[in-house]
């Protein structure tokens, strides 16, 4: 008889190893929102912000999330080009860590960065650190503002990753930065990609030639915010720096919001660590009774693809001989 040969397995796919994060297997999650001033010197405050993110953790919060800059003063006051310093990589040695902070605590962490993508290019980067102490990713601030005070386009390129949402350990988030939060189209696409919290890290007040105007502009800041949880319904959480820098008075007032608009918590004027928790069936009770996604007329929107709202031509006036 010919001797049989053993045949070889056919090698099979591997298996798709299932994430780690579970999102949908999380009913509600823990939010810390860390508020405070910052210093002149970069260590300190990155020093000092692991250390308030560790508190946060000690109070229970399962996803952390930093105000906007944290490791500078707000430097876009002024348009200097020593402020590129200022800038370091990603992955660096902030991301790092953090990353290591997040290991040993068990908590995803969400950083807003100075971002030097290669020489001469930089962005206003949010990092999202997984609570295994993983990169899990990185959103590149889109809108970008140029005003007095806030001069942002001399310093940051606009994002080019678009809008994402990241399946973390406690649940899908999304992450827009800042002056992001005045636009109802960036907190829309990253609801419809499944996020359940919306992140805004946040560096924004009165300037102090104005300060009685700064009533009416915080209220329109939190106001927009709490829309963008009610049209979407979802979570959303803001966290601003506080204290006078230069010709700004941060005003602080970081909160969480739930999907109905209402408040969940939410900071004073100073330093603060605010822990709160978002319950994720809220999301499922309030789009059922409001089923604003399910009404969407996107066969009609054509019209936001415009760059500019062009007024309509005014009739000439008739003159006193025209019929």
């Amino acid at each position: 008889m010919p001797r049989r040969t053993a045949q070889k397995p056919t090698p099979q796919p591997a298996p798709k190893r299932a994430p780690k994060s579970a999102p949908a297997s999380a009913t509600s999650v823990r939010i810390g929102l860390v508020q405070g001033a910052m210093s002149a010197d970069p260590g300190t405050n990155v020093e000092r912000y692991l250390a308030l993110t560790d508190e946060a953790a000690a109070k229970g919060a399962q996803i952390v999330c930093l105000p906007e800059l944290f490791r500078s003063q707000y430097f876009c006051q002024t348009e200097d080009d020593k402020n590129f310093a200022l800038a370091e990589p990603i992955p660096g040695p902030t991301t790092a860590a953090f990353q290591d902070l997040a290991k040993r605590r068990g908590v995803v962490v969400v950083a807003s960065l100075f971002e030097k993508r290669a020489p001469g290019l930089f962005h206003n980067t949010a990092v999202v650190i997984d609570a295994d102490g993983s990169l899990l990713g990185r959103y590149r601030k889109m809108h970008i503002p140029d005003d007095p005070r806030f001069y942002e386009k001399y310093y940051f390129t606009p994002g080019d990753l678009g809008f994402k949402a990241f399946d973390t350990h406690f649940g899908r988030v999304g992450v827009l930065v800042c002056w992001d939060q005045w636009y109802p189209e960036a907190a829309r696409l990253a609801a419809l990609q499944g996020a359940q919290v919306l992140f805004y890290p946040t560096a924004i007040g009165t300037w102090t030639g104005e300060k009685e105007l700064k009533p009416v502009q915080h209220d329109a800041w939190r106001t927009l915010q709490r829309s963008h949880a009610i049209a979407n319904g979802i979570f959303v959480a803001a966290v601003n720096r506080v204290g006078r820098e230069g010709e700004l008075d941060f005003w602080g007032g970081s909160f969480l919001c739930r999907p109905s608009g209402a408040l969940a918590s939410e900071a004073g004027a100073k330093g603060e660590v605010v822990v709160a928790t978002a319950d994720f069936a809220e999301i499922d009770r309030h789009r059922q009774g409001w089923p604003f996604l399910r009404d969407r007329r996107i066969d009609a929107y054509g019209g936001l693809l415009e760059r500019y709202l062009d007024a309509p031509e005014t009739p000439p006036a008739k003159g006193p001989g025209d019929a």
